[in-house]
């Protein structure tokens, strides 16, 4: 077990009913009746045992099962992994439990018996409810099927995130728009706004380097940003962090755990596990380190991390992390030259220009410890 103890805990699920043309997580296409994932869901209870055993889970403060499609699983293997997780780690009162969940396998019994185990926060998978938007993506489900599954989802959950997605190839500003405005008439409490990254050897990157379509500019992309935060204010939603809109109250606390860099332990295929001790941070994928940060790197990345936040870093943090970075004031004070972030007495946080070009104070602040 890491020094400083797990505060959060993502479980992976690593199938689906069929792969997007634009995914790289690691999943994979399976009939509901597949063997394997009996199997799977049967290690997973196994870890999640073995790291209650070992006192692992005793202070963590949120759970989230994603993927793939947990609730591709169907009723029965869900319910027994839902079970388990609510038997071996003990959410205090408030703890939140996100479970992601596709419009396609969403069904009233799975709403029911997720939230009777717990459960009490629904991120839905809808990207679009554009049904020609939705065939480009190669999704399995259409914009009757999303709205019919946040429904089902309401009946139960009053926390529901939508997850939607902008610039893409086709998608023209007016089904943008429309989008938005179909998930802000129903409703949820969340929702995650993210541009299409087009990812080395998906089947979407073939079609674009083939000609068959064209990828989607920068500017287009930072339109249909602006086009959603203008829309989703004028909704009461609040952006919080980057791609994150939420009413009041209702902002995610699992994804908060990792831009404050508390420790997390994944569970499942290729889920990443932070452990931190005093001088020393790593992150753990299928028993393997894959990266190791000393402390001038972990002050620098969790500088970065608070950039994506609208509330940025406070004085005393930046004081806190120039003991490690003596470059950092120069540099802060080249992103405001800059017009990235600003700074006023009570600490520094990203600029509207900042927020569409984050990337340049993400790579400015990581170079600070190489």
């Amino acid at each position: 077990m890491s020094e400083k103890p797990y505060q959060a805990l993502y479980i992976h699920v690593p199938f689906c009913t069929s792969r997007c043309s634009y995914c790289d997580f690691t999943t994979q296409a399976v009939e509901r009746d597949d063997p394997a994932m009996q199997t799977y869901v049967e290690g997973l209870i196994g870890e999640i045992l073995h790291h209650a055993r070992a006192r692992e889970l005793a202070e963590v403060e949120t759970i989230y099962l994603g993927g793939g499609t947990p609730t591709h699983l169907g009723s029965r293997l869900l319910t027994s992994l839902l079970y388990a997780l609510s038997i071996y780690v003990p959410l205090a009162d408030g703890g939140e439990f996100t479970m992601e969940a596709n419009p396609e396998s969403l069904s009233p019994a799975i709403v029911k018996d997720a939230f009777a185990l717990g459960v009490n926060r629904l991120s839905l998978g809808v990207q679009s409810f554009d049904d020609e938007v939705l065939r480009f993506l190669g999704r399995a489900h259409d914009a009757e099927r999303a709205r019919g599954a946040f429904h089902i989802a309401r009946e139960r959950f009053e926390n529901i995130s939508l997850d939607l997605m902008c610039g893409i190839p086709g998608q023209s500003e007016a089904s943008w728009e429309a989008t938005l405005a179909q998930a802000i008439e129903l409703g949820p409490d969340h929702i995650s706004v993210y541009p299409l990254a087009v990812e080395e050897g998906t089947p979407l990157q073939v079609r674009i380097a083939s000609g068959a379509c064209a990828a989607v500019s920068d500017d287009r992309q930072g339109t249909d940003l602006e086009r959603a935060e203008t829309m989703l204010a004028q909704a009461g939603y609040v952006r919080y962090e980057i791609s994150n809109y939420a009413k009041p109250g209702f902002e995610s606390r699992h994804n908060r755990a990792y831009w404050t860099s508390l420790p997390y332990l994944g569970i499942g295929r290729a889920a990443v596990t932070m452990r931190e001790s005093g001088s020393h941070r790593e992150r753990v994928k299928d028993g393997v380190v894959v990266e190791r940060l000393d402390a001038a790197q972990m002050a620098a990345e969790d500088l970065m991390l608070r950039m994506r936040l609208s509330e940025g870093a406070t004085e005393e943090f930046l004081r806190e992390k120039e003991a490690l970075l003596p470059a950092l004031p120069t540099v802060l004070d080249e992103l405001c030259e800059l017009g990235l972030i600003e700074r006023d007495g009570r600490g520094v946080r990203p600029t509207h220009r900042g927020w569409l070009c984050g990337n340049e104070i993400f790579f400015r602040i990581l170079a600070l410890a190489p």
